[in-house]
């Protein structure tokens, strides 16, 4: 039988499949690479575009929150102008009250009864004075306690002395001094409530 050497070519087919081989590891290292880089692009380009809606977002916010703090300070001038319009408007409705009050201090002070001092603090009002008798003070109460522009009597002292020299003697010949607070009430507060 005769000897066929066939080594070589084999060695020669080995080597064409080496080499194929490297060709075909060179170029999937090259796909991948260029795959790579075009989805490393394509990702970039992403990035690129979310971070210019995230700096779109905060030029946004930043715009509201400026509008929100002239919005704040714009109802902080409303609450104040509206506090000077309520100031102005008490002080509107609180005019005529001196009036009431001395018109209503004329009407209820019975005859016999003389003031020594009227002091006003706020709505209360403190009386101190004399009196023929202790019944007068008594009808002064009354008469407070009926008046539109003024209540709340309360009786704080009623001292009762001799008559000064001088001075016609009444029934009982004593003068009563006293002391007494009252509350003037708001004329306005009664027209709205009625209304």
């Amino acid at each position: 039988m005769p000897r066929i050497n066939l080594l070589p070519w084999r060695a020669e087919l080995r080597k064409q499949r080496q080499k194929n081989f490297a060709l075909a590891s060179l170029a999937a290292v090259v796909v991948g690479a260029l795959l790579m880089l075009l989805v490393n692009i394509y990702l970039q380009g992403r990035i690129d575009y979310q971070n210019a809606r995230n700096q779109r977002l905060q030029q946004e916010i930043a715009r509201l929150d400026n509008q929100i703090k002239e919005i704040r300070n714009l109802r902080l001038r409303k609450e104040r102008l509206l506090a000077r319009m309520a100031a102005i408007d008490d002080l509107q409705r609180a005019r005529p009250e001196v009036v009431y009050l001395f018109d209503q201090m004329v009407a209820v002070m019975p005859e016999g009864v003389f003031l020594t001092e009227l002091t006003q603090n706020g709505r209360s009002l403190n009386m101190r004075g004399i009196a023929e008798s202790s019944t007068r003070v008594s009808a002064l109460m009354r008469n407070i306690a009926d008046s539109p522009h003024l209540g709340d009597p309360r009786l704080q002292v009623v001292q009762s002395g001799q008559n000064q020299r001088g001075t016609p003697q009444g029934a009982s010949g004593r003068r009563a001094q006293f002391g007494l607070s009252a509350r003037q009430l708001s004329s306005t507060g009664d027209e709205e409530a009625q209304q």
